[in-house]
């Protein structure tokens, strides 16, 4: 006889500062995310608006604020801009392979610099080996870690200049979490990981690619309006973004209007670095 399917319990984490908008409470949503069913009941919750950090799966549940909105490209529909096309250009070089969800000191090393430069102080900045293999390898659903590296003449493996932690899920690939060189005399190596898995997931007829929340107002976030098209999860489920509203959105971005200031102390680029930790606490 199978054993029945035992439906997955829910908790709620205590208050925190939050870490896309200044001056706002965040509380998050969260479940375990473990045993032989983690991959469709990982599948299940991203489709409503989860995330996942380690063996955990959440999302945000504010009590006053509803600025988090999940987002994904349309893989298959997905046509890059010039800049974008640029970019891809500029880094086609770099050779991409898939890796088992195990993390190296090589990664550690970039992800410190990266941390360094772009989120200082944040929420991340306080990790060490331990919390970056727990990161990567802490795991009950399809991972992989895909490294983007510099070509050699030689064949041999070049310098690592950027790497996303990378969920495949049954409907698409979900960007857990990205970074790269900010030291190096490329540019764009940010948004050619997202065009890269825009291409990948199209290729293998995958629909979708979850790039996370886009908070309006919160500056660290806005880079996601920029691939279209792009759906986003509403009270109505999951709903095309319209062009009108991504024109105006990257209007916004170029201007530099709309942002809400710095972000608090202790944030992080995607918000979910304290998660697991907090959960503890629960």
């Amino acid at each position: 006889m199978t054993a029945p399917v035992r439906f997955p319990r829910f908790f709620v984490t205590s208050p925190a500062p939050c870490p896309y908008l200044p001056g706002k409470t965040e509380r998050k949503v969260f479940t375990e995310l473990n045993g032989p069913n983690s991959d469709a009941l990982n599948d299940a919750l991203s489709r409503i608006g989860f995330r996942r950090s380690q063996n955990v799966a959440y999302r945000p549940s504010c009590a006053d604020c509803r600025a988090c909105v999940s987002v994904r490209v349309v893989a298959d529909e997905f046509r890059p801009s010039s800049s974008q096309k640029r970019t891809e250009k500029r880094n086609k070089d770099l050779v991409v392979s898939e890796c088992r969800p195990w993390a190296t000191a090589e990664q550690f090393a970039l992800l410190q610099r990266y941390l360094s430069h772009r989120h200082p102080g944040g929420g991340m900045a306080a990790m060490d080996e331990i919390d970056f293999a727990d990161m990567v390898e802490h795991t009950s659903v399809s991972t992989v870690v895909i490294e983007y590296r510099e070509p050699r003449e030689d064949g041999g493996p070049g310098k690592l200049v950027a790497a996303c932690l990378t969920d495949r899920q049954g409907d698409g690939l979900s960007m857990i979490y990205s970074f790269y060189d900010p030291e190096t005399e490329r540019s764009g190596l940010g948004n050619f990981v997202i065009l890269d898995h825009i291409r990948r997931a199209a290729a293998e007829g995958l629909p979708f690619v979850y790039l996370g929340y886009w908070v309006e107002g919160s500056e660290r976030m806005q880079y996601k309006v920029r691939y279209r098209p792009l759906d986003k999860l509403g009270p109505e489920g999951w709903q095309r973004m319209s062009d009108e509203e991504q024109d105006r959105q990257i209007a916004r971005v170029v201007s530099g209007a709309g942002a809400a200031g710095p972000a608090p102390a202790g944030s992080c680029k995607d918000g979910s670095s304290e998660l697991t930790r907090r959960v503890v606490k629960v």
